[in-house]
């Protein structure tokens, strides 16, 4: 074959792929796809790496899933002027990450430590897992990698095909729905419109899910299914005892080094929360872990503006409502505690 054959050849090559990814991105878009950004090790380290700085401009939030859904971060930041920097992890306990920081001796600022109680009062591997996943990420990060990661951040924010969670090739063959049988179990398939990710690394539902009933209850059923595995009491005893131990020791660094710790207790309904009432009396955890560790706590049942949301899936706010409710936690943090943020004039 001569050259100008190869060159016509490779033109129409790239003709074809270029039309195709184009194809693919219109067809995404037009069932209602938007943007969301790879939740892994690269991500998570980014914004790990931006928690330093004057104690008045920055606040850390570790947790579940829940405050990445519930705290909404363009309202934190136009009322107070600081920044939410988003260190939860979904599915996962925040443990990890808070004796992180504790450790870490050039951090010295304020912590909000979202409390689920299955997932926080949990001696479980997998709760663990991937935040010290991503702490070995953060730790162990090359120069190539993080340049990856600034290039990739671009073609995130254009494309949406890109999402690895739910259209990379491996992602698809997954989320194929192939009945569980002896050695094979299939997790399983969460809706796409429930969790979208921000590049703040915000997760929020799209309004697909929202208005659909069908997917909500699906959801409900994923979360009994979950629960169906804790085949084990409540955590109690010694394991209680040490584990509440360990978490005032890191609270205990933080407070040492000028910094703050704040426990909050962000809001569910439906049978999860009747669960959690029933496993996980408040008595015995929630206040015991604030009496424990000497730090304050904002529990969603304690304020009438803050009790009476209703999660769609049980679990997790809307886009509209995390609004609400992060206007009334600032509220709360600042006439409660005494909080103060730069923009005090919107407060």
């Amino acid at each position: 074959m001569n050259l100008p054959t190869l060159k016509r050849s490779a033109l129409l090559m790239i003709a074809l792929v270029v039309v195709a990814i184009l194809a693919w991105e219109f067809t995404l878009r037009q069932k209602g796809v938007d943007h969301s950004f790879d939740d892994g090790g690269p991500l998570w380290s980014h914004h790990r790496a931006s928690v330093y700085g004057p104690i008045d401009q920055k606040t850390i939030f570790i947790g579940s899933s829940r405050i990445k859904f519930d705290l909404d971060i363009e309202t934190w930041e136009s009322i107070t002027g600081d920044v939410p920097i988003q260190l939860s992890c979904v599915g996962s306990s925040p443990l990890p990450v808070l004796y992180d920081l504790a450790d870490d001796p050039d951090f010295t600022g304020k912590v909000i430590v979202d409390v689920t109680e299955d997932i926080f009062f949990s001696t479980y591997p997998w709760s663990s897992a991937s935040p010290r996943k991503y702490l070995d990420y953060y730790k162990e990060q090359t120069p190539s990698q993080h340049v990856s990661f600034v290039l990739n951040k671009p073609l995130e924010s254009t494309f949406v095909f890109l999402d690895k969670g739910y259209l990379s090739l491996n992602a698809m063959l997954d989320h194929l729905e192939i009945k569980s049988r002896p050695g094979v179990f299939m997790e399983p398939i969460f809706p796409r419109d429930f969790e979208r990710n921000k590049f703040e690394r915000q997760c929020y539902m799209q309004s697909s899910f929202v208005s659909d009933t069908q997917k909500q209850k699906v959801m409900q059923d994923i979360w009994k299914f979950f629960a169906s595995f804790e085949t084990d009491s409540a955590m109690h005893g010694a394991a209680l005892d040490s584990l509440l131990d360990t978490v005032k020791i890191a609270a205990d660094k933080i407070k040492a080094k000028g910094g703050h710790v704040l426990f909050v207790r962000t809001p569910s309904s439906g049978d999860y929360w009747k669960a959690d009432q029933v496993k996980y009396p408040r008595e015995k955890y929630w206040d015991r872990l604030l009496t424990h560790t000497a730090c304050p706590g904002i529990h969603f049942k304690d304020d009438p503006a803050t009790d009476h949301y209703i999660c769609p899936e049980d679990s997790h706010l809307t886009p509209e409502d995390a609004i609400d409710y992060t206007h009334h936690f600032i509220r709360i943090l600042k006439d409660a505690y005494g909080w103060k943020f730069r923009n005090t004039q919107n407060m």
